[in-house]
């Protein structure tokens, strides 16, 4: 079993920083696919940024250019940094971590963007 826990959200303001942490438990860290998704209050869950095991990365449209998704794979944590944040950005922000088989979950940091 493996376990997730995210940190890093907050309360900032329209163009400031972030970075989201994710800690997962267990020692084949390596061998899966991660990513960060969101939820807005009344919305959906989407995917912002996943990494393979491989290091390919995928950015949704509206985080392009803003966000930088990263893993340490010695410290078997994955990063999201998040700049030039904006209201619309405001979500909780979930770590998954999967495979073929397999599909895990974080419970979530919150992140707020507001003046």
């Amino acid at each position: 079993q493996v376990q997730l826990v995210e940190s890093g959200g907050g309360l900032v303001q329209p163009g400031g920083s972030l970075r989201l942490s994710c800690a997962a438990s267990g020692s084949i860290f390596s061998t899966y696919r991660m990513g960060w998704h969101r939820q807005a209050p009344g919305k959906q869950r989407e995917l912002v940024a996943r990494i393979t095991s491989g290091g390919s990365i995928y950015y949704a449209d509206s985080v392009k250019g803003r966000f930088t998704i990263s893993r340490d794979n010695a410290k078997n944590t994955m990063y999201l940094q998040m700049n030039s944040l904006k209201p619309e950005d405001t979500a909780a922000y979930y770590c998954n971590l999967w495979n073929d088989v397999v599909d895990y979950w974080g419970k979530g940091t919150l992140v707020t963007v507001s003046s």
